[in-house]
């Protein structure tokens, strides 16, 4: 099971990340899972987070967007955050054109054919009636819940192996939607697994991995988006 004080590393790692590209980022992008669980009361929030949601303010407040997608993780995100730090919120992919790139972003959980027991699954978590349920337990119970299932899915978390490009279902994804238009960049988060691939000569997909084990990121320097690693 993640210990406590993993979990606190882990934070700070990420907190150190966001202080070393605040000075010259114009924009950042967070597609989604950056919690392990995350569920809104109207006036109770999670516990802990402190040092995350801090710096996320800071840096709203300078000036800079922060876009934050929810994810399979996080997907009870409702209106704190937005409230609270400053972050814009993207629940469905995002089509974008930065510098004259199109850009398709997206945390990438359930997209096109494929999926079909999350999107089961997504269905529940987003019914109004089942969030309106969930709300009535007590948070030292529903919390409680909600990160023992999270943590379950960490202790039986096996990393996540590269299938090739014709069965990496949002590789597929990508190139379905390549048929009817063009994008220049997709980026996903979801699979956490690097993932830097072009799927034509114009156009290139990336997965930006994880927080667990890669510490990579993506960086659009105007010109081109590439994955980069964290060194702390």
């Amino acid at each position: 099971m993640p210990s406590y004080e993993k979990a606190l590393w882990r934070e700070k790692l990420f907190v150190n990340w966001l202080d070393s590209i605040k000075s010259d980022a114009e924009e950042i992008y967070l597609l989604g899972d950056i919690f392990d669980f995350w569920y809104e009361y109207k006036r109770v929030v999670p516990r802990g987070f402190t040092r995350f949601l801090g710096k996320i303010s800071e840096i709203c407040d300078s000036g800079i967007p922060v876009h934050f997608f929810t994810g399979n993780h996080d997907i009870w995100v409702f209106d704190y955050l937005q409230k609270e730090t400053g972050v814009i919120l993207h629940r469905k992919p995002l089509v974008k054109t930065i510098n004259a790139k199109k850009f398709y972003l997206a945390h990438g959980d359930g997209l096109g054919p494929f999926d079909r027991k999350f999107k089961i699954m997504k269905n529940v978590f987003t019914n109004k009636f089942a969030q309106w349920m969930f709300s009535r337990l007590h948070p030292n119970f529903s919390v409680a819940i909600g990160n023992y299932w999270s943590v379950s899915k960490r202790v039986n978390y096996k990393y996540p192996e590269y299938k090739g490009e014709d069965k990496e279902w949002l590789i597929l994804y990508a190139k379905s939607l390549l048929e009817k238009e063009h994008f220049d960049y997709f980026i996903f988060g979801h699979r956490h697994l690097p993932i830097e691939l072009m799927l034509n000569e114009t156009s290139k997909f990336l997965n930006l991995g994880d927080w667990l084990h890669n510490f990579t990121y993506g960086v659009f320097d105007g010109e081109d988006v590439s994955l980069k690693k964290f060194k702390d």
